[in-house]
């Protein structure tokens, strides 16, 4: 028996749904169900001539699109939540941009029947860009069978994409302008989106969990106010405050020597994207789509990386006695001065 909840993630080609979907995946520790698209014999000669083969295209999408529903998402739904990155709902959507007449009667007769057994989503995440920057992202990713696509087209879907949102009354929709967002590189970007998310399924505002401590506890509590704070500065002083390395371990050649060793591990792990990156361009023939996939993969691994790596600078900088918070100003005044950032230079500089 379904348990859930389900998210769909819907919008027009290139808006970047499977991307979110992917990014959700972990911060939702949810199910992911990714649309099989590219097995379409019939995609490229659609593109071509749309006339000719919208019929063939559309049919083999429904049935391959019900096949997955049908048969996946149940089952995932009894492990918990599921994103994917598309709606049975949709295909309606794509029958009714490209079809017409007998062949549009004879698919929603088709459409119609299959509907009955597809689970419907709990929330559809649906993500808004204007149809030049669809065009822009669609050039970017450079698959070879979206090369032919015109603004005509896509400014189409958009429209029958607005309506989409305006009319569906089986779920409730979520609409995000992604005009000016980049979740992808951008983990404010995403972690606004998740938010947003989260509060749609009416789990609140999501805020990471701190720990309690007891109202005597005065150094604890100063590591909660820093907690909530997060500045460069308050980090400094949360990592003096949980600082536990005495002897060898408080030499701060020693803290470098640990830093190098966790840039290692990060380079180790840029060197597994790498290797990822290779693998996913010679599926899609696109070397920015295929490093974008690749990140998305590592993205938990490269946080903890980094935060590692953080982690050891903060403690470098306190054994040291440098404010980096301070420093790191000074040097972005600096460039506002047009001093540059020669480190030879700098280095000479009383």
């Amino acid at each position: 028996m379904p348990s859930g909840p389900y998210i769909a993630i819907e919008g027009v080609i290139g808006v970047g749904k499977t991307a979110l979907a992917r990014l959700l995946q972990p911060e939702l520790n949810a199910q992911l169900l990714l649309e099989v698209f590219e097995e379409n014999p019939f995609l490229s000669d659609f593109y071509a001539d749309r006339a000719r083969y919208a019929f063939q295209t559309q049919i083999f999408f429904l049935l391959s699109r019900y096949r997955q529903q049908h048969r996946v998402v149940a089952r995932l739904l009894e492990r918990g939540l599921v994103v994917s990155d598309y709606t049975f709902a949709k295909d309606r959507l794509f029958a009714r941009q490209n079809l017409s007449g007998d062949e549009l009667d004879t698919y929603e007769h088709l459409h119609a029947a299959l509907a009955e057994n597809v689970v419907v989503p709990e929330l559809i995440v649906y993500l808004y860009a204007d149809p030049p920057v669809l065009m822009q992202r669609i050039a970017v990713r450079d698959r070879p069978y979206e090369r032919g696509m015109s603004l005509a087209y896509i400014e189409g879907l958009v429209e029958a994409y607005e309506a989409f949102a305006r009319e569906y009354t089986e779920a409730p929709i979520l609409t995000i302008d992604t005009n000016n967002l980049d979740y992808v590189r951008n983990r404010e970007d995403l972690a606004a989106v998740v938010q947003r998310v989260r509060s749609a399924l009416g789990q609140g505002t999501h805020q990471p969990e701190l720990p309690q401590f007891g109202a005597t506890d005065q150094r604890a509590a100063e590591v909660q106010r820093a907690t909530l704070r997060r500045r460069l500065t308050d980090l400094q002083r949360l990592r003096r405050l949980t600082d536990n390395d005495a002897g060898v371990a408080a030499n701060p050649y020693y803290a470098v020597m640990r830093l190098q060793e966790r840039v290692g591990q990060l380079s180790g792990l840029m060197a597994h994207v790498l290797e990822r990156e290779e693998v996913t361009e010679e599926r899609y023939g696109n070397r920015l789509e295929a490093q974008q996939e690749a990140v998305v993969e590592s993205q938990r691994a490269l946080q903890e990386g980094l935060v590692d790596c953080l982690t050891d600078v903060l403690a470098l900088a306190n054994r040291l006695g440098v404010d980096l918070e301070s420093a790191y100003l000074r040097r972005f005044q600096g460039l506002a001065r047009g001093e540059g950032t020669d480190t030879a230079t700098r280095r000479k500089e009383p």
